[in-house]
């Protein structure tokens, strides 16, 4: 018969086992990924989700907000980025340049993706957890599935300025729930850094502006005893320091999950 301790020590290496399995002993994150520009490429690793050609998510969504990732105009080039990439939220709409040289199957050439979901089950200080559509894409000329066969790959990044085609404006999706003392805006599409670390409104005919709180993703809230009647003036500010105001861009009479943007 084995002894007590013999037992206590196969039930705590048990343990351990268990826990790795689950994500539980999680690997330290790198220093954050800043709006800081560069031409250095950092290591990381890789792995995918969902559909083997699609973008992640069984509902085209993410810890974002955004809705429809597999259509223009991300199409699908999208990921989840641990702590210092998605940076509980502030991360959201960043862009990076990935490639990879190992197995075979790599192209070696960079393709970009844009951060939309939060991958909190991290294999390296940086790990981008991919659409299959992206994984793929890193992958020579129909070698894409013999890529995505690999399931994790290591990889280089770096983060670059997201660049939307032409005609895409910056726009605002007031969320479902919103009224006029509750008004949660989703911002995406924003060229340059991507992401936003800031969002305010002003009504048309007041000077003030009034500062929105992070609620979740990329979702910015108010709530207030005081109706807001529109048109409201949205600013935002990225994490580079650059201000940008879309002049009475959610109209008066404005409707809860809608979206909003520029029309100049």
């Amino acid at each position: 018969m084995a002894s007590s301790s013999s037992v206590l020590l196969v039930v705590a290496l048990f343990a351990v086992f268990l826990g790795s399995a689950h994500g539980i002993a999680k690997v330290p994150p790198g220093p954050n990924i800043t709006a800081e520009y560069g031409d250095k490429w950092l290591d990381a690793k890789s792995t995918w989700y969902g559909k083997p050609t699609g973008a992640g998510p069984k509902d085209n969504g993410g810890a974002c907000g955004y809705k429809d990732v597999d259509k223009a105009p991300f199409n699908g080039m999208t990921g989840c980025g641990n702590t210092p990439i998605f940076k509980d939220g502030r991360g959201c709409g960043s862009c990076f340049e990935i490639k990879c040289t190992k197995p075979e199957s790599c192209s070696g050439e960079a393709v970009t993706v844009t951060i939309t979901d939060d991958n909190e089950e991290p294999i390296a200080p940086y790990h981008f957890d991919l659409s299959g559509h992206a994984f793929g894409s890193m992958a020579k000329k129909g070698e894409e599935q013999k890529l995505r066969s690999a399931g994790e790959l290591e990889l280089q990044f770096r983060r670059v300025k997201c660049k939307y085609p032409d005609g895409t404006k910056p726009t605002f999706h007031v969320e479902k729930g919103s009224n006029p003392n509750y008004l949660a805006i989703l911002v995406k599409y924003v060229d340059g850094d991507g992401d936003v670390v800031a969002v305010d409104i002003k009504e048309k005919g007041k000077d003030k502006w009034i500062e929105l709180k992070e609620s979740w993703g990329a979702v910015w809230r108010i709530d207030t005893p005081d109706k807001l009647t529109g048109p409201f003036t949205v600013r935002y500010t990225t994490e580079g320091g650059t201000k940008s105001e879309v002049e009475d861009v959610i109209p008066e009479g404005w409707k809860a999950d809608t979206s909003y943007s520029s029309k100049k």
